[in-house]
This record gives C-alpha cells, structure tokens and sequence, in this order.
C-alpha cells in the first residue's frame, strides 16, 4: 500500500468520523474568541519583515467547507513539513533567543507552522482559515501551532505529531491565535476546559 493510498483511507476514515463531531463532544469545535490580544514579539517582527504575509484585504471568509479533498491536502501538508524540515532552534539557527521565518530546511514550532500556512494558501485555501495560535504545554512551555478553520471545526497542525486533531482533543491550553479578519492582529482564546485562559496575554 503505498503513501497515497494510506492518505486516501485516512480522509475517508476521518471525514466519516467528523459527522459524528456533534453528536457528544466536551468542549466546542470551533475555539470561542474573547477579545484582542498583544501579538507574539516574533510575529510582529515577521510582519515587518514580510508585509505580504501579513497584509491580506479580503477579510473573514468564513470556515472553509471541509471536502475530501480539502482534508486530504491538509494531511499531505502537515505531514510533509514534518518530516522535511529539521527540528532546531532560534538559538542554533540565527543565534537569538525567537525568530519567526518561513524555513527552508530546518526551524522550531513556530517556523513550522508558517510553512504549512504557506504551503495550503499556495494550496489554494484561505489565510483567514489559516490561523498561527499560541498554546501551552502540559509542561507550562509555549508552543505554536496552525489552527486550519473548517465547518467541521478547529484544526491543529503541530510539527510535534502527524495526526492532525480537533482542537478540543489536544491536550494543549490555547491562548491565542491571529485574527480571521486580519493576520496582523491577534485575538484571545477562551479554551473551556482551563480556568481563565481567556484572561491571559
């Protein structure tokens, strides 16, 4: 059975399983927004850095309509930044302590992220689906991730696993993430399975 295959059976399997996302779940499927927040220091940067990234006009287009074929890329996606890019530090890398930059071989959790953003905008899905999001580790570390926005829920891409999960399903605590209306601004998450996250910055 080859790649192609695995992913076919992997959509079919997940898009059957999606319609049974409302039945009984814990926590919602789409993240419930509370404000705006302080962007990241390293993405506030990038922005400046590279304005085209950050500089979309066409607003919210609402959730994308999760297909087969929608999914299908997401998975290809994340599985390929995954295992083509080498895991490595700002420190290592640049020789400071935080960077956002779209890597070319190797980068951390951030950099991981914006590659996948890139790679399904070229892809042909919309930035405000596209959302770089700030969690926490069970650990208390930070981390980055990408929330893809679909009718079926918030989903998280992670460069720590290939499977890619509801939101409600990880065991990160979600801060915040960018704004569906403007990739430049951030907005506060108020994850319902933590107490008062929506009150952090």
């Amino acid at each position: 059975m080859n790649f192609q295959s695995v992913l076919r059976g992997c959509a079919a399997l997940a898009l059957s399983t999606l319609g049974l996302f409302g039945v009984a779940q814990a926590a919602p499927a789409n993240m419930t927004i509370t404000g705006d927040a302080a962007p990241p220091i390293g993405h506030y940067e990038f922005c400046r850095e590279n304005p085209r990234e950050c500089a979309y006009a066409g607003g919210d287009a609402g959730p994308i309509i999760l297909s087969q074929d929608s999914w299908k890329t997401i998975l290809q996606i994340n599985y390929t930044v995954n295992t083509t890019i080498k895991p490595m530090t700002d420190m290592e890398l640049y020789g400071v302590e935080e960077k956002w930059a779209i890597p070319t071989t190797a980068g951390d959790c951030e950099d991981f992220a914006l590659l996948k953003r890139k790679e399904l905008i070229d892809a042909g899905f919309s930035p405000s689906d596209l959302l770089m999001t700030v969690v926490l580790q069970p650990n208390g570390e930070g981390h980055a991730v990408l929330t893809v926005r679909t009718d079926r829920g918030d989903f998280v891409l992670d460069n720590m696993r290939n499977k890619v999960k509801l939101w409600s399903e990880t065991e990160y605590t979600f801060l915040k993430r960018q704004s569906a209306d403007n990739p430049a601004r951030w907005v506060k998450i108020q994850d319902g399975r933590a107490v008062a996250v929506g009150s952090l910055k």
